[in-house]
């Protein structure tokens, strides 16, 4: 897959559909891979009309690994996003970002307002206080250590299959064979735990967004799980308060992941923001 030098460090990114048609670039959560936006999924936007973009951030996957003491912040993840746009020629796209990344698609509006058509926030949250109280037992899948998986990869995909259940959807649960095959795929394209540190400290640096939301002019829409353990309801609540016009989408039965028979009703969501962009 191609690699783009943008901001300081190198991007891997996967594009779909026609150069000409509207970008989606969308944007993964904490520490998760460019592949948890499945070519299903791309493929769908694909059919609706839309060039999708999809790509690791910088400490997961096969872009950029930082060191130990390395700090960066939602700006600088922001910038990365804005920086794939330069590297691809694309002066707008529509943005849409689950989870951490629905806060970068948040920074992205804010700070390169220029760039952004629509603005689609997934699962995420402002960072205001009370946006981001996860249930304890959804906490602990961010704090555990993982098995080592080059001592049992068996441990390993066992933890990883409980943590995915843990905070997945009630309503969409996965099979038994689809889950173990993600989390053995993602364990063998790439294994980076401290980045998933480094990630958490740039959300926990980049601070409340409430006010500069308030600030924003974009078609936006704000899509939600009604059973998030991880990110509840309050965090999208806020995220639509504060966006004036925002659209606030509550899925029943959705936790914090995407489930396949939910494809269809997440990318209405980021067409229908899309659509008032026109």
């Amino acid at each position: 897959m191609p690699r783009a030098a943008v901001n300081g460090i190198e991007i891997e990114y996967e594009t779909f559909g026609p150069d000409d048609a509207p970008a989606v670039l969308l944007i993964n959560g904490l520490g998760s891979q460019m592949t948890r936006w499945p070519i299903l999924f791309c493929e769908k936007l694909v059919a609706r009309g839309y060039r999708a973009i999809r790509f690791d951030n910088r400490d997961v996957g096969l872009s950029t690994w930082f060191q130990s003491g390395d700090r960066y912040t939602l700006s600088d993840m922001a910038a990365d996003a804005a920086g794939l746009l330069d590297h691809l020629n694309i002066e707008t796209a529509h943005v849409a970002g689950v989870s951490m990344g629905g806060m970068i698609a948040q920074t992205v509006a804010i700070e390169h307002p220029q760039r952004v058509r629509s603005l689609t926030s997934i699962m995420s949250a402002t960072g205001a206080p009370g946006t981001m109280d996860a249930t304890p037992e959804a906490a602990a899948v961010l704090t555990q250590v993982a098995p080592d998986p080059k001592l049992d990869e068996e441990a390993f995909v066992a933890y990883g299959m409980k943590n995915a259940r843990t905070i997945g959807s009630p309503g969409y649960p996965w099979t038994e064979d689809a889950l173990r095959n993600r989390v053995l795929s993602e364990m063998r394209r790439a294994f980076n735990p401290k980045g998933v540190q480094r990630q958490r400290g740039a959300i926990g640096a980049s601070g409340d967004r409430t006010e500069k939301l308030t600030r924003l002019n974009v078609p936006t829409v704000v899509l939600h799980g009604e059973a998030d353990p991880l990110i509840p309801m309050a965090g999208g609540e806020a995220t639509a308060k504060a966006i004036p016009r925002a659209d606030l989408r509550i899925i029943p039965g959705m936790g914090h992941d995407l489930p396949e028979p939910l494809y269809d009703t997440i990318i209405d969501a980021i067409v229908a923001a899309a659509e008032r962009a026109r």
